[in-house]
């Protein structure tokens, strides 16, 4: 009887351990921290309303490519933040009050809307993560500074919007988000007697803390009143803010028009 042949082992596949991860996750990552990067400096007015500035100029400020920066100002002028203009380069959008205000509006209807799903939907660990995030507004709420309560804030937004799960809302109420915190930074910063954060921080916990404990209709009701809040911000800033620090090519308006102005 003829003898078999020993089955033939599987040929061995070397991997490079140092070999690069996927380009494509890789480029996202990169475009995500981008985007993230250029939102912060909208947000505190490094990137002031209404600045003309070149693609590069962007990059250089930022700390990265061409590819991810360019990715990153497509998402921004989707999301009417950055304002494209070609063979000159990108604008800042500048803060339309007016626009700004029929725009909470929307969000309020948006975050009723994601606000009851979260309430609804949240699982254990997700509500164990408010209650955490909510510890951490009482303890220290009151020595928070405006950038440390807005990194704070996107925490929360990400964490209601996963406890949502409707994915299909993110995509609008996100560059919303980034509107209301520009005007927040301006309003606390910037006009007089409003440093103190304890009315938004509050706010905030009241609604964590419905929406962790199941309570859809004092969840939706703290989330109006701290929309309520955001309404009163603009009276003020329609009355304390100088133009041209929501729209910063006003000044080079003025400037022109002071000397083409005829002398006396």
């Amino acid at each position: 009887m003829p003898s078999r042949s020993p089955p033939s082992r599987p040929k061995r596949v070397t991997v490079d351990a140092g070999a690069p991860a996927a380009p494509r996750r890789s480029d996202a990552n990169l475009s995500r921290q981008a985007y993230e990067r250029i939102e912060e400096l909208l947000v505190t007015c490094q990137l002031a309303p209404g600045r003309f500035l070149a693609m590069h100029e962007l990059q250089a400020m930022v700390g990265y490519g061409r590819t991810p920066v360019h990715q990153a100002v497509s998402r921004l002028a989707a999301d009417t933040l950055v304002q494209i203009t070609p063979r000159h380069g990108l604008r800042i959008a500048p803060i339309d009050l007016t626009r700004d205000r029929v725009l909470l509006r929307l969000r309020r209807d948006m975050e009723r809307f994601v606000i009851r799903l979260a309430t609804e939907r949240s699982g254990a660990s997700q509500r164990n993560r408010m209650q955490h995030i909510k510890r951490q507004l009482i303890e220290h709420g009151v020595d928070m500074t405006v950038e440390q309560f807005n990194v704070i804030d996107r925490h929360i937004d990400q964490l209601f919007l996963a406890a949502a799960q409707e994915p299909f809302v993110e995509g609008t109420l996100r560059p919303l988000h980034t509107i209301f915190r520009r005007i927040g930074w301006i309003y606390h910063m910037q006009t007089p007697g409003h440093a103190d954060l304890q009315g938004t921080v509050q706010g905030h916990i009241a609604v964590i803390d419905a929406v962790a404990d199941g309570k859809v209709d004092d969840a939706i009701a703290a989330s109006d009143h701290l929309m309520d809040f955001v309404d009163t911000m603009f009276e003020t800033l329609e009355r304390d803010v100088a133009p041209s620090l929501l729209d910063c090519s006003l000044d080079s308006d003025a400037s022109y028009l002071a000397l083409s102005a005829p002398r006396t």
